[in-house]
């Protein structure tokens, strides 16, 4: 058992900030916060003075896909032989020893949701693991968590160079529709034949059909307003479990987006505009947002953005007009919704995961460290 003592706490939950605040951690999960609480036998550290924040959540990157300081040979993240392919699963492609997990969880990043890039119109599946050391065995949260797919620029110059489909944007919208339509139709068999009549597997249309019936979380990766809307329009015809990745110009149609109720991950905002899609880019987007009532998290999409740097890209959305508590949540208990992990991430609440940093200053300013990180509990990184 281990109280926090003394602590500017940051819960985010309930009870959102206490200042004088004591977080006991029991079995890998929070057991209580508070003030003055009694805890007989507890390993104490006081923390007067410092904050403490849930573990950071980036809702939406590619660590361990894009291997740090490598090309091709360390680029797994991308198979770009045929645009549908929802049978690739990210912990195939993943290295778990690369340095950014390091990196990230020093920063305080405990917990991401990784995997394919948007080459192709379905890039395959997601999952949800700890930074921790080790195996991927080790550390999963959820896999499968979502299958990717992707609209706009990616997929329809990746084959239009190729000579292939699609080389517009009706085709990539055609071509998801006919694999939500065959997912659907292997459901179906499956549901309906008698065990020595059931269809032959088939991986791909397994995770077809859990996407196609809502069983499992779309990440529909959209930049441009039209691409966006397209994905909404996708969503409604099939009543799909999806959430908008990038969302670059969302903030223009913030009023759709409000409609639709769905999350929205957005970023990376720490970036270049390095093509068309982005030309409309800004950090005054989260406020956009936030005044609008869309519930948002904020992402790195590492490797474009070092997973480290997912608190200063909230920090900039506090000077271009964020609330400051709207940003925290964005990195912490709205990144955890997003990937549905809220029960048990996000926010340092009875019975979640004991997983928080120590830090010694505001998590905000880009002058702090993280001087302790801990998941389920354990120490797990110090500086």
């Amino acid at each position: 058992m281990i109280l926090i003592k003394n602590a500017k706490l940051y819960t985010m939950g309930e009870r959102d900030f206490l200042d004088g605040g004591d977080l006991l951690v029991e079995n890998g999960k929070v057991k209580a916060v508070g003030t003055d609480l009694p805890a007989p036998g507890a390993k104490v550290i006081d923390a007067a003075g410092k904050y403490v924040l849930p573990g950071l959540v980036d809702a939406h990157c590619h660590i361990g896909m894009w291997e740090d300081g490598m090309r091709d040979e360390g680029e797994d993240g991308n198979e770009m032989t045929g645009p549908v392919t929802p049978e690739l699963r990210a912990i195939d492609g993943i290295n778990p020893f690369d340095p950014n997990w390091q990196e990230a969880l020093e920063a305080g990043v405990t917990t991401v949701a990784t995997g394919p890039g948007s080459a192709n119109v379905i890039g395959g599946q997601f999952v949800a693991m700890k930074t921790t050391p080790g195996p991927i065995e080790s550390r999963l949260l959820r896999e499968p968590l979502a299958l990717k797919i992707a609209f706009g620029e990616n997929p329809k110059f990746v084959y239009g160079d190729q000579k292939k489909s699609p080389s517009t944007r009706m085709a990539t919208a055609s071509i998801f529709r006919q694999a939500m339509i065959d997912g659907l139709a292997y459901a179906g068999k499956i549901a309906n034949a008698d065990a020595d009549k059931r269809p032959d597997r088939s991986l791909a249309k397994e995770i077809l059909a859990l996407a196609a019936t809502g069983k499992l979380l779309i990440k529909a990766h959209a930049h441009r307003r039209d691409d966006i809307l397209t994905a909404l329009r996708l969503r409604a015809e099939f009543s799909l479990n999806l959430s908008l990745e990038h969302c670059t110009e969302g903030y223009l149609i913030a009023d759709e987006l409000k409609r639709a109720n769905i999350p929205v991950i957005l970023g990376p905002i720490l970036s270049a505009r390095t093509k068309i899609e982005l030309k409309n880019l800004t950090f005054r987007a989260p406020a956009t947002l936030h005044k609008a009532g869309v519930r948002f998290a904020i992402m790195t999409d590492s490797p474009v953005i070092p997973l480290e740097y997912l608190s200063l890209e909230a920090a900039l959305s506090v000077r271009e007009g964020l609330p400051e508590r709207e940003a925290l949540l964005a990195i912490t208990k709205n990144a955890a919704w997003a990937i549905g992990l809220e029960d048990t991430l996000g926010s340092l609440q009875p019975g979640k995961d004991a997983d928080f940093a120590i830090y010694d200053g505001h998590p905000l300013d880009a002058r702090v460290s993280a001087r302790q990180v801990y998941v389920g509990g354990e120490l797990v990184a110090e500086r």
